[in-house]
């Protein structure tokens, strides 16, 4: 039986598809067809392109001083906060420059039209640069021009991919949606932020030069847990994305979903890789019997119709 996963976005919460594919390989039900949207075309992107344990390694290096180094402030250009070249050169050297039609599985990113709000499957072309145009989160990152066209966060048009995955073939497909906590995000970040991490966000403001040192504020905040615009423009949009996510799922439902309370991570917090993959990977594990159970009973209906 072709096996497709769909890999949901949801920023640094994407970490946890690491392990939703790790356990699917351990239990001997390797995916076919891979399609990601946003962090779940890079996570689906390196597995297809077999280097899931080049990106393994990079995320659980990642610490907070890591991730603002990834941040290129876009100056007085407009269209997004990040350009996101950075991000882009770092996909290319930890997953390297490689074609999709190259790839040893069937792999997709999806992304969203900024002009004709379509939904749009990036099945060819450079690896990194469907990866780039699948995550643009709209107001945080400049968008990326794919055969003339602005592309922003699939997330917008489909959240879930399950539809991609089945028009490539796959014949039980498996959708991993990455579900938000807002309000307990904020919460837990003014809780949990020592006056030594107060600290370091101010000296990782510091290290920018000015004018970029205003727009670090606007992003960062003057300290952990504020209510900066990017956290108000990236909760915002994340609402809208939990309903549409809902409505998608619910319209073309999957044969088995993998949930999990993977929203206590906030969307930035890419420095917590470890938790998240473990997160992802005991999702996964509750429902190994139920997915084991389909491919049998798919097997059986195989031979009988033999």
């Amino acid at each position: 039986m072709r096996i497709g996963v769909a890999l949901g976005g949801g920023g640094a919460r994407g970490w946890a598809h690491i392990g939703v594919l790790r356990k699917l390989v351990e239990a001997g039900l390797e995916p076919a067809v891979i399609a990601g949207t946003s962090i779940g075309a890079i996570v689906g992107g390196a597995f297809a392109a077999d280097r899931l344990d080049q990106l393994e390694a990079f995320a659980r290096s990642m610490d907070r001083r890591a991730i603002w180094q990834h941040v290129d402030l876009n100056l007085g250009k407009g269209a997004g906060l990040v350009a996101g070249e950075r991000v882009t050169q770092t996909l290319a050297e930890v997953i390297g420059d490689r074609d999709i039609t190259s790839l040893t599985k069937k792999f997709a990113a999806v992304a969203t039209d900024l002009l004709t709000g379509h939904e749009v499957w990036i099945d060819r072309g450079n690896l990194i640069a469907a990866m780039r145009a699948s995550c643009a989160m709209p107001g945080l990152f400049v968008p990326s021009i794919v055969d003339e066209r602005p592309l922003i966060d699939g997330g917008i048009a489909n959240p879930v991919p399950v539809s991609t995955c089945r028009a490539m073939g796959a014949q039980l497909v498996i959708a991993v949606p990455l579900p938000t906590s807002h309000a307990k995000q904020r919460e837990r970040l003014a809780r949990e932020a020592p006056e030594a991490d107060a600290s370091a966000w101010k000296r990782t403001l510091a290290a920018f030069r000015e004018p970029e040192r205003y727009l670090a504020r606007q992003l960062l905040g003057e300290e952990p847990g504020a209510l900066t615009t990017a956290f108000v423009s990236i909760t915002a949009l994340n609402i809208l994305l939990d309903r549409m996510r809902r409505v998608r799922l619910a319209s073309d439902p999957p044969d088995v979903t993998i949930a999990s309370d993977i929203g206590r991570i906030a969307l930035l917090e890419f420095d917590r890789a470890e938790e998240a993959i473990a997160i992802g990977a005991a999702a996964t594990q509750a429902v190994l019997p139920e997915i084991e159970a389909l491919v049998r009973s798919a097997a059986a209906v195989k031979r009988r119709s033999g």
